[in-house]
C-alpha cells in the first residue's frame, strides 16, 4: 500500500510498512511523536521534484480542480509498472477518482487517510531527507502567491485603477478647457464681440478663429464645412458691423496657437471618454447600464475601487459625494441630502422635481446590486442591469403620471389609485348631531315653520270681514269673535299635541320641568290662565242663545 503526499517541492510517494496502524485511527498520533518511529511506519519510494514554480502551480490548480498532472502521471505510471496490485493512499477524493479513471489504480481516501496525512506534516522534514528546508519554505512562499493569484482569477481587464485614474483626468480636461475657452473668447472678443453671441458651440468657435483670423476675411473663406448656411450668413453680416477694435497680426498668431491647444485637448478627452467607456463596460457592466458611464466611474473614483463601493449599502450610494451638506445638515438638525452623485444619471435627470428623490433611491438601490454582481459575480454580462433599468423607467413613467404600483417581488401585487387632482372636499361638522334629544328639536323646528300659518288664519278673516260688510255691526262683532276663539282653541290643541310627546319622554327622564317648557313665540299668543278661558266661551255661548232669541 502506497500513500501520496504533495509538497510545494514535488510529489513524494510513501510505503506503508504498517497496515494496521491505519485502522487505529485514533491513537496514529502517537507513533508519529518522533521521527524514528514515522520511519518505522512510513519509508520514502520515491519523490518528483518540480522544475521551478510554473510547474508546481500547474499541478498545484489541477489538484485544486481535481484533475491529473502531466507530472503526477508520469509518477504514477512508474509505480503501476511495479507494483500494480497495490493501493493508493490519496488525500483528495477527487483527485483519487481521476487516477482511478486514467490509471486503472485503485485509490483509497477515508478519515484514517487523512489522519495520517496530517501525521506525514508534522514529521515531513525527518521523512522527506534529501529536501533541504530553505528551498521547501521557498517553494512553498512562491506557490502560495501563484496559487492566490489564480485563485482571485487575476486578469488586467479588470483593474479598476484605470478606471479612476482616467475620470480624474478627464474632470481636470474639463476645467482646464472651459478655462481655455473662457479666455480665447474674451481674448479674441476685443476684434469680434459679436461672433461669441452667434456662436454658442465652443468647438466651432474655436474652428472658426483659426481658420479666418481677421474678421475681414470672413468674406472671402468659406465656413460652409464648419457652420450651417443660416449662421454662416449671421457671422458674415455681422462681421461687416462689428464694433471691435482693430488687433495686429501677432496677436493673431498668438490666439490661432491658443486654438490649437483646445483642439489637440478636446481631440485627447475624446480619446479618454472612449477608452473609459470601454474599461467601465468591461469591469462593471451592469452599473454602467444602469447610471450611465461617467457617473458610474465617478462613483467608483469616490469609493476608491469598484469592490469598495460593493461593500457601501445603497442608502450610502444615494448620497455618495454630498458628505459635506449631509454633516452639515445634521449639525444644524435640517433636512438631510436625498442623492448625491447618483443626481447626474439619465434616469434622475428625466424625472419632475417632487419625484427625483424616490427616483434616486430606488436606482440607489438597484446600483448597490449591480455593483455587487460585477465585483463578486463571474459572468461579465449585463443582463441584470437592463432588467433593472426596465423596471426603473416603468417606475418613473408610473409616478409621473400619478399612479403607484408595486414592481417589487413577483409584480403581480398592483395597487392603484385615482389621478390627483385640485378639488376641495370640505365637510361641514354636522351640529343636529350633538343634541341629545333630536326628537324635540325637531318638533320645535316644526313649531316654528307653524307661526306663519296663523298670520294667514287672520288675512282670511279680514277679507271675510270684507265680504260682508253689507251685515249690521254687532252680527261682524261676534263673527270675528267667535273665529277668533276658533283660532286661539286650533291653537291649544295643536300646542296641548305637541306637548303630550314632551312630557312622556321627559318623564321618562326624570325631568318634569323640563317637559312643560314651550317655545317664547307659542306663548305670546296662548293665554296664561285656562280657567279665563273656560269662562269667556260659556258668557259668549250665553250671548248667542239671546241673540237668536
Amino acid at each position: 500500500m502506497f500513500v501520496l503526499y504533495e509538497t510545494p517541492a514535488g510529489y513524494a510517494i510513501f510505503k506503508l510498512l504498517d497496515e494496521k496502524k491505519i485502522k487505529e485511527v485514533d491513537n496514529l498520533y502517537l507513533e508519529f511523536d518522533t521521527p524514528e518511529r514515522a520511519n518505522k511506519i512510513l519509508k520514502l519510494k520515491h519523490f518528483e521534484k518540480f522544475k521551478d514554480t510554473t510547474e508546481a502551480l500547474s499541478a498545484a490548480t489541477a489538484a485544486v480542480e481535481g484533475k491529473l498532472s502531466k507530472t503526477l502521471k508520469k509518477t504514477l505510471k512508474k509505480l503501476t509498472d511495479e507494483d500494480v496490485q497495490n493501493q493508493l493512499l490519496v488525500a483528495d477524493a477527487k483527485l483519487g477518482s481521476a487516477i482511478k479513471e486514467k490509471l486503472s489504480l485503485q485509490c483509497v481516501s477515508n478519515t484514517g487517510v487523512q489522519e495520517l496525512m496530517r501525521c506525514i506534516r508534522s514529521q515531513s522534514e525527518s521523512l522527506l531527507a534529501g529536501l533541504p528546508k530553505k528551498e521547501l519554505t521557498a517553494m512553498t512562499l512562491g506557490l502560495a502567491h501563484s496559487l492566490s493569484r489564480y485563485k482571485l482569477k487575476f486578469s488586467p481587464d479588470k483593474i479598476d485603477t484605470m478606471i479612476v485614474q482616467a475620470q480624474c483626468l478627464l474632470d481636470d480636461l474639463d476645467k482646464e478647457l472651459n478655462n481655455y475657452m473662457m479666455r480665447a473668447r474674451e481674448w479674441y472678443g476685443w476684434h469680434f464681440p459679436e461672433l461669441g453671441k452667434i456662436l454658442t458651440d465652443n468647438v466651432a468657435f474655436i474652428k472658426t478663429i483659426k481658420l479666418v483670423g481677421m474678421r475681414e476675411n470672413f468674406h472671402e473663406i468659406d465656413l460652409s464645412d464648419i457652420l450651417p448656411t443660416d449662421i454662416e450668413e449671421k457671422v458674415k453680416e455681422a462681421a461687416e458691423v462689428s464694433m471691435g477694435t482693430e488687433i495686429s497680426e501677432e496677436d493673431i498668431i498668438n490666439i490661432r496657437q491658443l486654438c490649437d491647444e483646445i483642439l489637440a485637448i478636446h481631440e485627447y478627452r475624446t480619446h479618454l471618454y472612449d477608452y473609459l467607456r470601454t474599461r467601465m463596460m468591461a469591469i462593471a457592466p451592469n452599473l454602467t447600464v444602469l447610471v450611465g458611464d461617467t457617473v458610474g466611474a465617478r462613483l467608483i473614483a469616490h469609493a476608491g475601487s469598484l469592490v469598495n463601493l460593493a461593500k457601501h449599502p445603497a442608502s450610502t450610494v444615494q448620497i455618495l459625494g454630498a458628505e459635506k451638506a449631509l454633516f452639515r445638515a445634521l449639525k444644524t438638525k435640517k433636512d438631510t441630502p436625498k442623492y448625491g452623485l447618483i443626481y447626474h444619471s439619465a434616469l434622475v435627470g428625466q424625472a419632475s422635481t417632487k419625484n427625483k428623490g424616490k427616483i434616486s433611491r430606488s436606482l440607489a438601490a438597484k446600483a448597490s446590486l449591480a455593483t455587487r454582481v460585477d465585483a463578486f459575480g463571474e459572468e461579465s454580462t449585463f443582463d441584470m442591469g437592463t432588467e433593472h433599468r426596465a423596471r426603473l423607467e416603468t417606475r418613473l413613467r408610473i409616478l409621473e403620471e400619478g399612479n403607484m404600483r408595486k414592481l417589487t417581488g413577483s409584480g403581480k401585487v398592483k395597487a392603484k389609485f385615482e389621478k390627483y387632482q385640485a378639488k376641495s372636499e370640505i365637510k361641514l361638522y354636522p351640529v343636529e348631531e350633538d343634541n341629545q334629544i333630536p326628537i324635540v328639536m325637531s318638533k320645535k323646528r316644526k313649531l316654528e315653520s307653524d307661526k306663519p300659518l296663523i298670520e294667514e288664519i287672520k288675512s282670511e278673516e279680514v277679507e271675510e270681514t270684507g265680504e260682508t260688510s253689507t251685515e249690521p255691526a254687532k252680527k261682524k262683532k261676534k263673527k270675528n269673535k267667535n273665529k277668533s276663539e276658533d283660532a286661539e282653541t286650533s291653537q291649544i290643541e295643536v300646542q296641548d299635541e305637541t306637548e303630550v310627546p314632551k312630557k312622556k319622554k321627559k318623564k321618562n327622564k326624570g325631568n318634569a320641568e323640563e317637559s312643560m317648557t314651550v317655545d317664547e313665540s307659542l306663548i305670546d299668543t296662548t293665554v296664561d290662565e285656562p280657567q279665563s278661558e273656560k269662562k269667556k266661551k260659556k258668557k259668549k255661548k250665553a250671548k248667542e242663545s239671546t241673540d237668536d232669541e
